[in-house]
């Protein structure tokens, strides 16, 4: 059965960075999709970047591609997402997720596999 377990979290104040790691096992996520999303309070959940398998470019969304970064080693099972110069408003759970096949797509409800969530609080 696959697993996806991030950590990484934690509080820090706005403009800090912060890395979070995303274990997988159970399954080879080397040719899936894999990205992470956030959910804030009362908001839906976000895409906030993803990368496909064999590819070594990481796709962000706007709000966060100078900042933000998605990276993935598939030989430790690990996927990486970077963030520097945090921001208040990012406060959120951020979930660690992979597809079945290899494509990159902004619903949640189109992702297979999720991690329980890291909490990332940002205080200003």
């Amino acid at each position: 059965q696959a697993r996806l377990v991030e950590s990484g979290g934690g509080l820090v104040q706005a403009g800090a960075s912060l890395r979070l790691s995303c274990a997988t096992s159970g399954r080879a996520f080397t040719n899936s999709a894999m990205g992470w999303f956030r959910q804030a309070p009362g908001k839906e959940r976000e895409l906030v970047g993803a990368m496909l398998g064999g590819e070594d470019r990481a796709h962000m969304g706007d709000s966060v591609k100078d900042r933000f970064a998605v990276s993935r080693d598939d030989p430790r099972n690990t996927v990486y997402l970077q963030m520097n110069n945090l921001k208040h408003e990012e406060t959120a759970v951020y979930f660690c997720a992979a597809r079945g096949r290899d494509t990159i797509v902004i619903t949640p409800a189109l992702w297979d596999f999720w991690g329980q969530g890291t909490q990332v609080t940002v205080s200003s």
